[in-house]
């Protein structure tokens, strides 16, 4: 029941998103597929912190397609372990006692399937003879803090020095003070609990 209240904000989080241009594709569950643009959305119930990224794989590892090359495998490997490690990547300071109590990381280049979102399989592309594959990368993390008073801000700016070809971060907060968004960029990475 407790994860359900912890999901149910984000399902009723209305994101807001950009104008289309040339670097945006209609896809999934990011509502948009847009090179350089993450998501992430956070939700602190007394001592549960939820956090959820959504990121276009090439905003982590610089391409789409499935890992074949032994670089493509490591750079793959290497994403997935620093996606493993949420307290780093957000910013969480020591003092709030937070561990992580569950985590999942989601993406055809871990070689899980990922719904399309209108079943045609990228027809239109097929079609004119493009082979272009939109993947994504899906991270959720449910981590417990002792002493969630100290979580002050939650800080993106290690996500942006770990992954730079990430150039804005879309982040929806929900804290003891309410829900709060920010166009979280390198300059100004952080959002107040």
């Amino acid at each position: 029941m407790r994860r359900l209240l912890l999901a149910l904000p984000f399902a009723l989080l209305p994101l807001a998103i950009a104008h289309a241009d040339d670097t945006t594709v209609k896809h999934g569950s990011l509502g948009t597929h847009e090179h350089g643009t993450a998501r992430v959305n956070a939700a602190l119930d007394d001592q549960t912190l939820a956090l959820e990224l959504q990121t276009p794989a090439m905003n982590i590892v610089g391409f789409e397609h499935l890992a074949t090359t032994d670089a493509d495998k490591a750079a793959v490997a290497k994403a997935r372990a620093l996606l493993e490690k949420p307290l780093a990547l957000f910013g969480l300071p020591a003092a709030a006692g937070c561990s992580v109590t569950s985590q999942h990381l989601q993406s055809p280049l871990f070689g899980d399937a990922m719904p399309d979102d209108d079943g045609d399989d990228d027809h239109d592309q097929h079609a004119a003879g493009e082979e272009h594959h939109h993947s994504e990368i899906h991270a959720s993390y449910a981590l417990t803090c002792t002493a969630p008073d100290k979580l002050k801000a939650l800080d993106t700016a290690q996500l942006f020095k770990t992954f730079p070809a990430t150039h804005k971060v879309v982040v929806q907060l929900i804290g003891p003070t309410g829900q709060k968004g920010l166009d979280a960029t390198p300059d100004n990475s952080a959002l107040s609990f």
